[in-house]
């Protein structure tokens, strides 16, 4: 906490504002437009190996979370204050970090993928300020920025031999994303089964569950999405710049319109059970991988128009 609260003494508002912003690049709408515009327009390998690096990142985060149980900064301190505009994002345990976990996990992919060096200095720019902006906010501690850095890359590490390269990644994907499932379904299984002590927060366990049932519906959706391109689709993610980017914008716009569309109707249909999120995260990456690819000749055909 010393190191907290000599974080605490330098605050004003200008850099208030800057890691306030710089830490939203580790939220859940940022990992989802990066990893959409790899798997579009960049490389399909290259998305699924994003893809797994974030969602076993997730399962093995909140794990943690749930197994140590250890309360936020603010909870453990209750004189020490934190930048309130973070607190409506720093929902469940504080050990490890996930913001952390998402920037560096899917930094790291970007950055073992690509040979441009202006790139992966970009990248590790990016996981440095976010997992300083958690620290910085009040929301995370250094043991819990410390230990999501090391899953993070541990796991990009472990996974880029299985995504090197086409043949390493034709004969290995199955595999992975049957783990990713299993893992999903083992994960659910503990929060809803597991007998935890009497002093584990109600709420932080509502968030587990919450967090393992979107987990399923990801995973369960990203299998189908590679049995349907593999014996259906086959999708081509080359097209023009402009192609691209229509692509990236509509696309997106569609999946955030459903996450925030189908939330209320399905929780009603469910009762309130987080089974809804399985459902509404199922039916999102079914768009990205089945439906909107759909579309792809028709962005690329702009592009050979304008030529």
């Amino acid at each position: 906490m010393s190191f907290l609260y000599f974080l605490e003494g330098l605050r004003n508002p200008v850099t208030d504002a800057f890691f306030s912003a710089v830490t939203y690049l580790g939220d859940e709408i940022c990992f989802m437009a990066l990893a959409v515009l790899v798997f579009w327009c960049v490389s399909k390998r290259r998305g699924y190996y994003l893809f797994s690096v974030g969602f076993f990142g997730i399962a093995v985060n909140q794990f943690l979370k749930l197994l140590f149980h250890i309360p936020r900064p603010w909870v453990q301190d209750p004189d020490f204050t934190i930048v309130e505009s973070a607190r409506a994002a720093a929902a469940g345990y504080s050990f490890p970090s996930g913001h952390t976990q998402n920037i560096a996990g899917t930094m790291g992919v970007v950055a073992v993928s690509t040979s441009r060096r202006w790139l992966r200095v970009l990248c590790v720019l990016a996981a440095v300020l976010v997992s300083f902006s958690r620290m910085y906010l009040g929301v995370h501690t250094p043991l819990d920025v410390g230990v999501a850095l090391v899953t993070a890359l541990a796991l990009t590490a472990a996974l880029y031999p299985l995504f090197r390269d086409e043949v390493s990644f034709r004969n290995s994907i199955p595999f992975v994303l049957g783990a990713l499932v299993l893992v999903s379904a083992l994960y659910t299984a503990f929060v809803l089964l597991f007998p935890f002590p009497a002093d584990v927060d109600a709420e932080n366990l509502a968030s587990g569950v919450k967090n393992a049932c979107t987990m399923c519906g990801c995973s369960l959706g990203l299998a189908v999405s590679y049995l349907y391109d593999q014996k259906v689709l086959h999708f081509d993610t080359r097209a023009s710049f402009v192609g691209q980017v229509l692509k990236l914008v509509l696309g997106l716009a569609v999946i955030i319109g459903l996450r925030m569309v189908l939330k209320a109707p399905l929780l009603a249909l469910f009762h309130g059970s987080q089974a809804a999120n399985a459902v509404r995260y199922f039916i999102m990456v079914l768009f990205a991988g089945c439906v909107w690819p759909h579309t792809f000749p028709l962005f690329a055909r702009i592009g050979r128009k304008k030529r």
